[in-house]
């Protein structure tokens, strides 16, 4: 089949019509089946030197038990983030119909020819997914999904989650994390699920490396957007795994989609921010860079987070990198080469509760 066949309960958007019928995507999934299980794939066109009518599979399932709110939880997004893929994978197997309220959409990976390079952008037309929306249905592969996600499974969903690692090129203090969106009863929504997902750490951030997003485009469609940062780097403590897997149930326990009793935190999660672009340092040489300070550790302004020293220049001094004001590494670099430009550290300061409601 050409495309989703709608039912009366998840139409799309009017807005979406003459675009959605654009897609050169197929998939063998039903989204009108009021009941069951079904696993299947999103088809795309992808032409390569060994295959001229190939199509790139991309996983998807939908588990759906009558009316209630519809989730659509994806990983994956960059190839080299891994817990959330776990995550989903292991929901995609254990879960029935009758433990969910609603409709489930599982993605456990967006990006699978990345997931198995191990990089970041797509090995098949160089793009990172994540600056790709809304899309382009007559586009690269990456973008023809972007169209996808942005025209047919987001008007179907009420909660968007997006679940994230730093990948091989950042740490992150793990965290859920989401925009400062406009839209107030948007954003008590979001921040609601966003500490339903039991990081210690909640994170406010912002764009700093370009537009095209997806939860910035599922954002503007009023959805209720959940991202997380979940540490980072292609080894995986499993310590991360539990605060995804054990997060994740709960903020879909917390969505109404999956039944059960939803936990809370015994302290409140700690609100921090990073809005301002000097919150994100950047490397200002290339070379060979030192982290200096922990994640999660406070810090003042002038404390030194870090410094590129020169391997082709053992006699020069190192370039420090240094925190511009005082609060929380919240991000620091991954790979020890560096390349001017890359960021290499991220501050947050505590968010103020009042501002996060006006």
């Amino acid at each position: 089949m050409s495309g989703p066949s709608w039912g009366a309960a998840a139409p799309p958007s009017a807005k979406h019509i003459g675009l959605m019928s654009t897609t050169q995507i197929h998939t063998d999934i039903n989204f009108s089946s009021l009941h069951g299980k079904q696993c299947g794939h999103l088809a795309i066109p992808y032409s390569h030197n060994l295959g001229g009518w190939a199509n790139l599979q991309i996983p998807i399932s939908v588990i759906r038990n009558g009316a209630g709110p519809v989730v659509l939880l994806m990983a994956g997004n960059h190839g080299d983030e891994y817990p959330g893929q776990v995550a989903i994978l292991k929901l995609w197997r254990d879960l029935t119909p009758d433990e969910v309220t609603g409709t489930l959409i599982l993605m456990p990976c967006l990006n699978p020819s990345a997931a198995k390079a191990s990089t970041r952008l797509s090995p098949l037309d160089g793009r990172n997914f994540n600056r790709c929306f809304p899309g382009n249905p007559a586009g690269t592969v990456s973008e023809m999904l972007a169209h996808y996600l942005t025209t047919v499974l987001f008007p179907m969903a009420e909660y968007v989650i997006d679940l994230h690692t730093g990948g091989r090129s950042m740490g992150f203090l793990p965290c859920a994390h989401m925009h400062l969106v406009a839209d107030l009863h948007q954003r008590e929504r979001m921040m609601r699920a966003t500490e339903a997902f039991l990081t210690h750490v909640a994170f406010l951030y912002a764009d700093v490396a370009g537009a095209g997003l997806l939860p910035s485009e599922a954002e503007r469609q009023g959805k209720i957007v959940i991202t997380t940062e979940l540490g980072g780097g292609e080894t995986v403590p499993a310590n991360i795994h539990r605060i995804c897997q054990t997060g994740l149930r709960n903020v879909l326990i917390h969505c109404g989609v999956l039944r059960g009793e939803e936990q809370r935190r015994m302290q409140p999660a700690r609100w921090v921010q990073a809005l301002d672009r000097s919150d994100y340092r950047f490397a200002p040489e290339s070379g060979l860079y030192e982290n200096c300070v922990e994640l999660g550790e406070s810090v003042t302004k002038g404390d030194l987070l870090g410094q590129v020293h020169f391997l082709e220049h053992p006699n020069r001094e190192p370039v420090r990198v240094v925190a511009h004001s005082g609060g929380l590494l919240m991000a620091n670099r991954g790979p020890s080469i560096v390349g001017q430009g890359d960021c290499v550290a991220c501050v947050a300061h505590d968010a103020d509760s009042i501002a996060l409601k006006m």
